[in-house]
């Protein structure tokens, strides 16, 4: 690596040079012959010679390791030392004086809140980024699901084109048949759908299938058509399909929705007697809130002895059915006391259906109390609250005319990102109307069509009500401009006047003798008798 360029012979001192290679800079370096030098004593006697105190000199900036060797003859100085082998080994030089101790503690602080400081940014940093990519990835999400629904959507419309088109047709596509069939089962277009499982027969490739055909009667007992249920259920034997217990179940739940209980219950003693068909829980189920539906309770009690009977005992639907019947015909007793034996169940545990009944059944009677202490106690127990608990929760503190509970439940549901869906619009809806806030009333209803949600019956009612108040209003006060402006901001929004606001109208046009305007209503409400008007009538939904 080094070669060796030329000697120098100096006052007892050779000089070597060395020569680096070309990519390096070129450093002259100087090695004294200690051992040679420290064994003659002469050498170090002192001596009037310049020349010897020059020696001296040299030895000692020798002796020293952090002086930089001297520069060669008629070359740059070196900046870097470079370190060379010598025949004796120097002695360190001793590490310099520390500083004081505060000054060494106060920048260990510093240093130290520095790093706190830096830790905490990157940590800031770290958040924001995944902040950041959890965002992405939901848009990603969300414009995937669109696409999907896209394509669903196209491929039906092509679906119904092609069996329009191709009526009788014996080669048609399976998915393109099963995709039509099942979007009907899941609209309960029942005609429609019996319609393709028609089609569905004609085809070459047709195998009966028994899952399909409890699909249809479950789909047929929703539509209230247990006669046609019936008639695929006969269908399916013909066609050597396996029957079960699920059929049987399917064909029970569509005679209990029809109020037939007799051919169920007629069928629920032939279950018993078919083997590999024997009623579970889940049958009984179904049973039991066919008959409290209609307030059949005799019947639910002899439904109840039979399952013991037969060893079964009530799981959590059983005695979620239970509760929510109950409560919503105010029986509160047997509503605690279904409860306390469900608790006493070592396979029931209660649920957030739980919950929701009993804190409906007491919100919707008034008493504010008792559900927020049945809350408080769900709460403590484990069970977390959902968009329907808190739709029943503005719906009672709404009734209750307790408007500061319910803006404080709707900021708790803003908070923690719950989403309103129409139930929630038509709660928060009517409690402003009944409060007469029409602006706030007005602000919601434009926000819910702003996020593409229909309004349904109930919001109109809750509208016509509204404003019926405001018309009561402002007849009472005089305003009759007022009054007529609101009948036609309510033709603007769509709502049709019912017959209270026609009639509050009228009253208040009586009263103050304007008998052209009153016949003018009555002419109205008259043309208006003959049309269909029960959807204003129509009480809210059960949420």
């Amino acid at each position: 690596m080094f070669k060796i360029s030329s000697f120098v012979h100096t006052n007892g001192l050779i000089s070597v040079r060395y020569r680096l290679p070309p990519k390096r800079r070129l450093v002259g370096c100087r090695f004294s012959l200690l051992n040679d030098i420290i064994a003659r004593p002469h050498s170090l006697s002192p001596s009037p010679n310049p020349t010897h105190r020059e020696t001296h000199k040299f030895m000692a900036s020798l002796s020293s390791p952090t002086q930089p060797p001297p520069p060669p003859f008629k070359r740059p100085p070196v900046t870097k030392p470079v370190t060379a082998r010598s025949q004796t080994t120097l002695s360190p030089q001793p590490p310099p004086p520390s500083s004081s101790t505060t000054n060494s503690n106060s920048n260990k602080t510093h240093s130290l809140t520095l790093t706190q400081r830096s830790r905490s940014k990157i940590l800031d940093i770290q958040k924001l980024k995944d902040k950041e990519a959890k965002e992405r990835k939901e848009e990603t999400n969300k414009k995937i699901a669109s696409r999907k629904a896209i394509s669903v959507i196209l491929r039906r419309e092509a679906t119904k084109d092609l069996i329009e088109k191709k009526k009788g047709s014996k080669r048609l596509l399976p998915r393109t048949v099963l995709e039509a069939i099942h979007e009907r089962i899941t609209a309960l277009r029942w005609e429609s759908a019996l319609k393709v499982f028609e089609l569905l027969h004609e085809q070459q490739w047709y195998r009966p299938n028994a899952a399909l055909y409890v699909k249809l009667i479950v789909m047929l007992g929703k539509c209230k058509q247990p006669e046609k249920a019936h008639e695929l259920f006969q269908a399916m034997i013909d066609e050597g399909c396996a029957v079960n217990h699920e059929s049987y179940t399917a064909l029970v739940s569509a005679y209990g929705r029809s109020g037939l209980f007799d051919k169920a219950f007629s069928l629920l003693e032939q279950m018993k007697n078919t083997p590999d068909c024997q009623p579970d829980v889940h049958t009984y189920s179904i049973l039991i809130k066919s008959c409290l539906q209609v307030f059949a309770y005799d019947k639910v009690q002899a439904l109840l002895s039979d399952m013991e009977s037969q060893g079964i005992r009530p799981n959590t639907i059983t005695y979620n059915t239970l509760i929510d019947a109950y409560g919503k015909s105010k029986k509160f007793a047997e509503m605690e006391s279904t409860l306390v034996e469900m608790l006493g169940e070592q396979d029931c545990e209660p649920d957030v259906w739980t919950m929701n009944s009993i804190l409906r059944a007491f919100g919707n009677s008034g008493q504010i109390e008792t559900m927020e202490k049945c809350f408080e106690k769900f709460q403590s127990a484990g069970i977390q609250a959902n968009i329907m608990t808190f739709n029943i929760l503005l719906d009672s503190y709404g009734k209750a005319g307790n408007y500061e509970k319910m803006s404080a439940v709707m900021e708790y549901m803003q908070k923690y990102h719950y989403s309103w869906t129409i139930v929630t619009y038509n709660v928060v809806i009517d409690a402003f109307g009944r409060a007469g806030d029409l602006k706030q009333m007005e602000y919601l209803f434009r926000l819910m069509r702003s996020e593409r949600m229909k309004p349904s019956c109930v919001t109109l009612c809750s509208l016509v009500r509204a404003y019926g108040l405001a018309v009561d209003a402002y007849g009472r006060m005089g305003c009759f401009a007022e009054m007529k402006g609101v009948l036609e901001i309510m033709e603007q929004k769509g709502c049709r006047p019912d017959k209270v606001t026609y009639r509050t109208m009228i009253k208040a046009y009586s009263a103050n003798k304007m008998i052209g305007h009153v016949k003018e209503l009555r002419e109205l409400m008259e043309s208006t008798e003959g049309s269909q008007m029960t959807w204003l009538h129509r009480e809210k939904p059960d949420f």
